[in-house]
């Protein structure tokens, strides 16, 4: 499909992508001037989120057999524990979620990393090898000190959000046009 065949469909909702991108930059810029309270704000949304799917795959058990029913009762378990967690603890949950967030980031960063070099070595050219190597220093740097990484990520996440919404501003004009 050519950007040609798209624009008649989007052309008629170019006012999503504005309101994505007003959106997008209220929060980058919560997330900026009050990192803490915002951070807690949506900490907090994902603790509703959390429990209200663990309670939805619970229900999924009983209705859905699709799936293994074991492992619907285990998300459901899991997200209700994890939400209550949340909910309960909301302070502590502002701080946890986001360090979590960048250990597991640490992790994969070194994962990739490796399999980048090797694939680097294996015939994948100088870029794999670099791009490896940049991945296993990240992954070094996030599990180096990961609740000081952690704090910079409402930092990190307003500024990638500011851009976002200034980014669906603008295709919002370019397709209304």
């Amino acid at each position: 499909m050519t950007t040609a065949a798209l624009r008649p469909q989007q052309s008629s909702i170019w006012w999503i992508f504005l309101l994505q991108g007003i959106a997008g930059i209220i929060l980058g810029l919560m997330l900026i001037t009050a990192p803490g309270a915002t951070l807690l704000v949506i900490v907090t949304f994902l603790g509703f989120y959390w429990l209200i799917t663990g309670v939805l795959a619970l229900v999924r058990v009983f209705v859905d057999r699709s799936i293994p029913w074991i492992w619907s009762l285990l998300s459901g378990i899991v997200g209700i524990l994890a939400g209550l967690l949340v909910l309960r603890h909301p302070l502590l949950a502002t701080v946890t979620v986001p360090t979590v967030l960048v250990i597991i980031l640490g992790v994969q960063g070194l994962i990739m990393g490796v399999l980048e070099i090797i694939e680097g070595f294996k015939g994948g050219g100088i870029g794999s090898f670099i791009l490896g190597v940049l991945n296993v220093l990240v992954g070094i740097l996030l599990l180096s000190s990961p609740v000081a990484a952690a704090l910079v990520v409402p930092l990190v996440f307003g500024i990638l959000l500011l851009i976002e919404g200034v980014a669906h501003i603008v295709w919002a004009f370019r397709v209304r046009a």
